[in-house]
C-alpha cells in the first residue's frame, strides 16, 4: 500500500509527467540527430574521402573461406570500427547540439529571472524574492542611519 501511495506522489508531482515528456523529445531529437548525421554530415564526408563509406570499414582479422561449391565453411572475423566511427560521429554531434540547446535556454532562463529586464515577464516567485531583497536593503538602510545618531 505505501508503494502505491509513493507512487501516487511521484506521478501527482510531475515528475513522471517531466520524465515522459523528455523521453518523448529524447526519442524525436535521436530521429533528427540520426537524419543529421547520416543524410547530411556523412554524405560531404565521403565526397571529401573518395566516396569511402565509413560503416564499411573493417579490420579483417580472419578472411571467410570459401570451399568449391561456394559455400562459406568459414565466416570472417572482423572488427567494425567504421560503424564505431560512424556511433561516435553520432555522439559528438548530439553532444554538441544539447549542448548548444542547453546554453540557449539558460540564456532565456537567465533573462526571464532578471527582474531589472522589463521585455520578459518575470515569474511571480522571482519578483517577489526581488522585492523582498530591495525592502531588506531598504531596512538595513534607515537602521544603520538610526544607529549612526
Amino acid at each position: 500500500m505505501k508503494l502505491l501511495t509513493e507512487f501516487k506522489e511521484f506521478a501527482v508531482k510531475g515528475n513522471m509527467m517531466d520524465m515522459a515528456i523528455g523521453i518523448i523529445i529524447g526519442a524525436a531529437f535521436n530521429k533528427v540527430i540520426d537524419v543529421l548525421a547520416k543524410q547530411v554530415l556523412l554524405p560531404p564526408l565521403s565526397l571529401l574521402t573518395d566516396d569511402v563509406n565509413l560503416g564499411d570499414k573493417k579490420l579483417v582479422l580472419r578472411d571467410a573461406i570459401i570451399d568449391a561449391t561456394g559455400e562459406i565453411t568459414t565466416s570472417e572475423v572482423a572488427v567494425a570500427y567504421g560503424k564505431l566511427s560512424e556511433v561516435f560521429l553520432d555522439f559528438i554531434i548530439i553532444g554538441f547540439t544539447v549542448f548548444i540547446i542547453v546554453k540557449f535556454m539558460n540564456r532565456l532562463r537567465n533573462k526571464a529571472q532578471d527582474t531589472d529586464d522589463k521585455t520578459v515577464v518575470t515569474p511571480k516567485d522571482i519578483q517577489l524574492l526581488s522585492d523582498l531583497k530591495v525592502l531588506m536593503e531598504e531596512q538595513n538602510k534607515m537602521l544603520k542611519s538610526s544607529m549612526g545618531k
